[in-house]
């Protein structure tokens, strides 16, 4: 997998991680895909949105990273809300020792919550890899 064994330190880096395993998988990765407005009227940006070229199948990924405690894990649940808008599946991939316990479990049972340690599994299952 890209870089395994070392964890990303910000969210941009996390974003090129996300977009450097997909290329790696055979998917084409695009960043900062326009796709409408936020729940408050704010235009939106996907973070990447990762395509099948063979079959057309997307999923849209938001990249969030949290180095410590703080705010930037209370902006995720409004975010999950907001992918129910898009026009394609979407996800979170997280990396950072930053999310607090109770915030990892809650994270954890929206089932659109996945660690970036574990998304290459993850995208194998969803894109038949």
């Amino acid at each position: 997998m890209a870089g395994k064994g070392t964890a990303p330190r910000n969210g941009k880096e996390l974003q090129n991680r996300v977009v450097q395993l997909a290329q790696e998988l055979g998917l084409k990765a695009q960043k900062e895909v326009k796709a409408g407005r936020r729940l408050w009227g704010a235009k939106r940006k996907i973070d990447v949105v990762l395509t099948d070229e063979k079959n057309g199948k997307r999923l849209g990924i938001e990249c969030k990273y949290q180095s410590s405690s703080g705010s930037a894990e209370e902006k995720i649940p409004s975010t999950i809300q907001d992918i129910a808008s898009w026009p394609i599946p979407g996800i979170v991939v997280i990396a950072g020792e930053g999310f607090s316990a109770n915030m990892q479990g809650f994270l954890m049972s929206t089932g659109k919550v996945v660690w970036f340690d574990e998304l290459e599994d993850w995208l194998k299952l969803y894109f038949g890899r």
